[in-house]
């Protein structure tokens, strides 16, 4: 149902070194300790995860003059296919990256910074394929090429000649650890920093589109965090913070959540259980949220579950039959039941989940909810589909009564 249409990492490319002359040289797959290792830097942004910039390993070379280096120095090119079948649809890309600078970090590297942008197309780790209702992350072989030399600060030129492609390093989906339920659920974990006493426990339910494929052996247990924001919000340092150190926790489903919500929230819960037993968390604490199919999982687990959260925050989910003729996902008779307090996100050009006839019904029978309607989804002069009102939640934009969303999360106990 969450569609983010982006890319995913793999390897390859080509190292050595040589003096003097510039020898561009196509990049290829080459053992380990041969080549120039280099690591694709991706960053989270609103619209999925994208590679931003690319780290070489070339400390060890000695100290590089920054003054030789440009955007020129070289070229990189990024080749992005899934890893399963799509039915003939194009998910992935075949283009150059646009170096926009060449600098040096504290370690003497070179950083190649590429041009990046919500929305621009050729820098994304995940693409959508339409025949699965999937997010997958795409693998990615990315190829440098130096095109001129830059020089030691004794005067030296150098120019390499292969270049070997590492890892994806995303800091803040890195700081999620992983894990898997007794039942073979996948979740990941983030924990927060030294802290007294027991922690708030988050627990964020993904869209339709970041879960597993199983028929394709899919379940990575990565898109969760790669293709929005949403788990990534409540680990920054500002919701650390208001919330006082938080554990964030993001289960992976084995298909999407509305494909059987009554036989997901039990599994859901063994995992909130597990996290419970094994870290430090005050179960008075504990707070769901989720998108779209997360959104739909929300309200049911505080339908099949009313005394374990202390909140919910259900961003433009599903009530309503999936098909005509179904019964509803989640009954009235269920909704007015509810008594777990609940604030309820939605925009209404929303064109995927009828925001009418899902929040707004839900808001009008839930005891007390609160809802927040926007008229679109605009961050930072971007306008992203109406379906995407996670991003204001992301960025705790949602307020009533002077009071912002995650304050108000924060302030509620069971």
């Amino acid at each position: 149902m969450d569609k983010v249409f982006s890319r995913r990492a793999a390897l390859v490319a080509g190292a050595g070194v040589t003096a003097g002359l510039a020898l561009p040289v196509t990049a290829h797959a080459a053992p380990p300790g041969s080549g120039t290792r280099f690591v694709l830097d991706a960053d989270t942004l609103d619209g999925g995860e994208q590679v931003t910039s690319l780290t070489l390993d070339t400390s060890r070379l000695g100290p590089i003059d920054p003054a030789s280096l440009t955007p020129g120095t070289f070229g990189v090119h990024a080749k992005a296919t899934s890893p399963i079948d799509t039915g003939g649809q194009n998910v992935g890309y075949d283009l150059d990256r646009a170096v926009t600078a060449a600098r040096l970090d504290r370690r003497g590297n070179i950083v190649l910074e590429l041009s990046h942008a919500e929305g621009q197309p050729g820098g994304g780790t995940l693409g959508y394929v339409g025949s699965k209702g999937r997010n997958v992350r795409l693998d990615l072989v990315y190829t440098i090429t130096q095109h001129s030399p830059f020089r030691l600060r004794h005067g030296k030129p150098v120019t390499l000649t292969r270049f070997t492609q590492g890892k994806l390093a995303n800091p803040e989906v890195d700081a999620f650890t992983h894990h898997a339920s007794r039942s073979g659920m996948k979740y990941r974990l983030y924990s927060p920093g030294s802290h007294h006493g027991r922690r708030p426990l988050i627990v964020w339910l993904h869209g339709g589109g970041e879960g597993a494929s199983l028929p394709d052996g899919y379940y990575d247990n990565e898109t969760t965090l790669r293709a929005n924001r949403g788990a990534l919000g409540f680990a920054t340092e500002e919701a650390q913070e208001i919330f006082g150190g938080a554990y964030v926790v993001a289960p992976q489903s084995t298909s999407a959540w509305m494909d059987d919500g009554p036989r997901f929230a039990p599994l859901i819960h063994e995992i909130i259980r597990d996290v419970l037993r094994t870290r430090p968390v005050d179960p008075n604490r504990v707070y769901v949220a989720g998108c779209s199919n997360g959104g739909y999982m929300s309200l049911k687990m505080t339908t099949v579950y009313p005394a374990a959260f202390a909140a919910s925050v259900p961003i433009c989910g599903v009530v309503t039959a999936r098909r005509a003729g179904d019964p509803p996902l989640i009954p009235d008779p269920e909704l007015t039941a509810i008594s777990t307090p609940t604030w309820l996100v939605t925009s209404l050009d929303d064109t995927t989940v009828d925001p009418r006839a899902n929040t707004v019904h839900a808001h009008e029978l839930i005891p007390g909810s609160l809802a927040t309607l926007y008229d679109h989804v605009v961050w930072d002069g971007h306008q992203f589909p109406g379906h995407w009102s996670w991003i204001y939640v992301a960025h705790n934009d949602p307020s009533a009564n002077g009071t912002r969303l995650w304050q108000w999360m924060a302030k509620q106990r069971r």
